[in-house]
């Protein structure tokens, strides 16, 4: 396993919803590329929702959609 990897983080990005902004409510999951990248640019926001974002933006960047929609199924 990769040295920090947390599981549960993949399970948190599935049920977590965008707290402010134009996509509010929307599960971090679900965000579009573009609203990712132009936070990845302007920076993203504080505290744990920092986290979550740049691991939705890793997964969406590397092309690993197709390994996480498995795990939406139910959500």
């Amino acid at each position: 396993m990769m040295e920090g990897f947390r599981p549960e983080i993949l399970e948190e990005i599935m049920v977590t919803k965008m707290p402010f902004g134009k996509y509010k409510g929307t599960l971090l999951i679900n965000l579009p590329d573009f609203y990712l990248e132009w936070f990845q640019r302007k920076g993203m926001p504080p505290g744990k929702l920092r986290m979550q974002m740049a691991t939705v933006y890793e997964i969406k960047l590397n092309g690993l959609m197709d390994l996480v929609r498995p795990l939406m199924k139910g959500k």
